[in-house]
């Protein structure tokens, strides 16, 4: 609320301000998409822990005693949930000295689906490391159970897993915002 009956509110503390928004939508009735959050304090990291269980993406906070600013300032603070799971590499886009990209995949059942890719996380050093790994396992066809089209595409055999943080699944099924943190051979357990 930065406007009430004429008045200025826009120095007034954050939870002043909250406080009087919250008349005007109880007053009017508004529903979704519009939506009171009512203030917490406490324990952040309980909260935290609740929101990641509920698969949100983060918890957005400010200071209660911060005016309202426009612009960035550090009275607003973004956490975002970071996810984690290991999944099948299908396959890779080559660049000259290793990997630009890999493919992923994920076991549901007897298929392989496809979960998207990542490229990002790695050094050169790894980069190489990775191709040199892959390389080993090249396959003349992708092993999804559904073709994708990926003219690029280097396809291997599903035996190395990556390591992976990412923030959500879209819903096209897709992995987020996904970050490489290492490469395995061997066991499932996405």
């Amino acid at each position: 609320m930065l406007w009430l009956d004429g008045s200025d509110l826009r120095k007034e503390p954050q939870i002043e301000r909250k406080r009087l928004l919250k008349d005007p939508i109880e007053e009017h009735d508004l529903k979704e998409p519009v939506l009171y959050n009512e203030h917490h304090e406490g324990d952040r990291q309980a909260l935290f822990a609740a929101a990641s269980k509920l698969n949100y993406e983060g918890i957005v906070s400010k200071r209660v005693d911060a005016p309202y600013r426009s612009d960035r300032v550090e009275a607003w603070q973004k956490i975002k949930v970071v996810q984690k799971g290991k999944f099948p590499v299908v396959g890779f886009i080559k660049d000259p000295s290793g990997v630009a990209a890999l493919y992923l995949g994920k076991k549901e059942g007897k298929d392989l689906v496809y979960m998207g890719k990542v490229g990002t996380g790695w050094s050169r050093t790894t980069s190489a490391q990775i191709r040199k790994a892959l390389d080993t396992v090249v396959s003349p066809k992708q092993k999804l159970t559904k073709t994708i089209r990926k003219p690029k595409a280097t396809w291997v055999e599903p035996n190395f897993y990556a390591d992976i943080e990412y923030r959500d699944i879209t819903s096209e099924g897709l992995l987020r915002a996904s970050s490489f943190k290492g490469l395995s051979k061997g066991t499932r357990r996405s």
